[in-house]
């Protein structure tokens, strides 16, 4: 098995980069939080951290699972782990990065003497947990080859999309559709209630026919109706997701003026405070900040 450095262990990267260390592969785990490192090697006495000398050097890939382009960056490059780490050693970003940097990233770390992988992913925490992940792969095909056992660990689909930065480019657009899925649905199920439908059937209406989606199936039975909200996946990283593809959209001279009135509907609710909270959550912020549906007047049919 390949030796692994993984760097981040939040939310996502913990889970996954147990899945990888559960399967054989030797880890190097950093993470600017001591204790989420310490808590690793507490269950993977095995792995390794970056503290330990000449770390980066044994490592054949080098995952980045992070916050955005920025931390991303700031590690890997002027005098971070790229200088660390051997000649053609394989980067691969898993984080919700900026497409278009990604791809200057992965042509710096090619002049380098590197490569690079972006391969964004989808499904949440659960997802990360189960190893059920869709992976969207920017890069070239040899990179791709070298990097699918690990795939195979942590996701149940892996699609190549095209050069660097297109897997980030993916995520993105694919987050926009998902969350404008989240806030229709929620709209759709708060009128019916209004005209006197129960959510929970207009939900199975919406599940039988044109209308169903992840969204209706996943989510509003398991953690919007149930009250739990627990999917995993907080308002801030959405809305963040949401920006990534608007800004990509706004830089290639793409009209899109639907997918910004949704990251209004996002940011909005990131603005009132919620970013913390789950997305789910958007169906109980909506109901709030509705007019339409902050009223006392019910409608029958």
């Amino acid at each position: 098995m390949s030796a692994i450095g993984f760097i981040g262990l939040g939310n996502m990267g913990f889970p996954m980069a147990s899945r990888l260390a559960d399967a054989g592969h030797r880890l190097i785990v950093n993470d600017r939080d001591e204790g989420a490192v310490q808590r690793f090697q507490d269950e993977h006495p095995d792995a390794r951290t970056a503290a330990d000398e000449g770390a980066w050097q044994e490592a054949d890939v080098i995952i980045t699972m992070l916050p955005n382009s920025d931390i991303v960056e700031g590690v890997l490059t002027d005098g971070g782990v790229a200088t660390a780490a051997s000649l053609n050693t394989l980067f691969i970003d898993m984080s919700s990065s900026e497409p278009i940097r990604s791809r200057n990233l992965g042509q710096r770390l090619e002049r380098q003497g590197m490569r690079y992988l972006d391969a964004p992913v989808s499904g949440g925490v659960r997802g990360a947990q189960n190893g059920q992940l869709a992976i969207m792969v920017g890069g070239n095909w040899h990179d791709l080859d070298q990097a699918k056992d690990i795939f195979d660990v942590l996701g149940k689909s892996v699609i190549h999309v095209g050069k660097a930065g297109t897997g980030h480019a993916a995520k993105a657009l694919n987050n926009l559709v998902s969350a404008a899925s989240v806030a229709a649905t929620v709209e759709a199920i708060r009128v019916g209630e209004r005209f006197g439908i129960d959510p929970a059937t207009m939900t199975e209406v919406l599940n039988a026919s044109s209308g169903r989606s992840n969204t209706s199936e996943n989510k509003v039975r398991q953690f919007m109706l149930s009250g739990t909200f627990g999917s995993g996946f907080p308002i801030g990283l959405m809305t963040k997701d949401i920006k990534i593809a608007t800004a990509l959209a706004d830089s290639l001279g793409v009209d899109a003026p639907f997918s910004h009135d949704c990251e209004n509907i996002w940011q909005s609710a990131l603005d009132a405070g919620h970013g913390a909270e789950d997305h789910t959550r958007m169906y109980e912020y909506l109901a709030t900040t509705t007019p339409a549906f902050n009223d006392e007047r019910q409608i029958h049919a």
